[in-house]
């Protein structure tokens, strides 16, 4: 059997408990090495066979792959954060259809949440942001003319950027032609998650100065909006006093 497994945006503990009991399990494991916690690999309680596919093609891949479960064994491909996002895993899926082969998926956490997890951030504040938009600028993979950061920046919703930590200025740019003042809340977190986590608050005009600054060219995701300030924001109506539910009635608060 084949799986697919989200490792988590870098902490060894922050794997679901179903992708450790996965990895436990696992005869064969494929890591992306390039940006998966190696510490992840001591979940085996086995000597696994171990290939690390920063150096390999999907073609290298897909053959262990179908080699492997050939054999009936249990083989665990480990995908950084949630495979869902940026994970380029439907195209390793429509060829195991292609070949007949079972495989299931186990999510994992994604990167963006670790980062609102180090700053405190929640994205979906009453009255600020009900919307979380997950994008990236285009680079060697080209992004869709209609959904452009200006286009996105034009709603003002909660931004978390990945894969452009390397081209801020451009970013900047282009949030700003979007229609986003320039002193709009940002924010740059730096490996969410991993020991050498760093974290840093600025401005959309000041994210390449703080990129440049903090050398910051890699592996980081951008927050955009203003939840990220968290300065202004209603009080949610589910635990409101006056507010009923199918748990409970509304009390009389009076004036309030």
């Amino acid at each position: 059997m084949i799986y697919f497994v989200g490792a988590g945006p870098g902490a060894a503990d922050l794997i679901t408990v179903r992708g450790a009991r996965l990895i436990e399990e696992a005869d064969v494991i494929i890591y992306a090495g390039s940006l998966v916690n190696p510490a992840l690999l001591e979940y085996a309680r086995k000597d696994p066979a171990i290939y690390n596919s920063a150096t390999m093609t999907l073609e290298e891949v897909i053959e262990v792959m179908l080699t492997e479960d050939s054999k009936g064994k249990n083989v665990v491909r480990l995908h950084t954060g949630d495979q869902s996002i940026y994970g380029a895993v439907r195209e390793q899926m429509d060829i195991l259809d292609e070949n007949g082969r079972t495989y299931d998926s186990c999510p994992g956490v994604s990167a963006c949440f670790a980062a609102a997890s180090a700053l405190d951030v929640e994205y979906t504040l009453p009255g600020v942001s009900q919307t979380l938009i997950i994008t990236r600028m285009e680079g060697v993979t080209p992004v869709p003319k209609s959904e452009s950061i200006e286009k996105l920046a034009q709603h003002k919703s909660s931004m978390v950027i990945y894969l452009s930590s390397g081209m801020l200025d451009e970013l900047s740019k282009r949030l700003i032609a979007g229609g986003l003042s320039e002193d709009a809340p940002a924010a740059i977190v730096y490996k969410a998650s991993w020991p050498e986590e760093k974290s840093f608050y600025c401005t959309v005009a000041t994210l390449g100065e703080t990129g440049r600054k903090n050398n910051i060219t890699k592996t980081a995701v951008v927050l955009i909006g203003d939840a990220i300030a968290h300065t202004a924001y209603d009080r949610s109506k589910l635990y409101d006093p006056s507010f009923s539910t199918e748990y409970r009635k509304a009390q009389n608060t009076g004036d309030r």
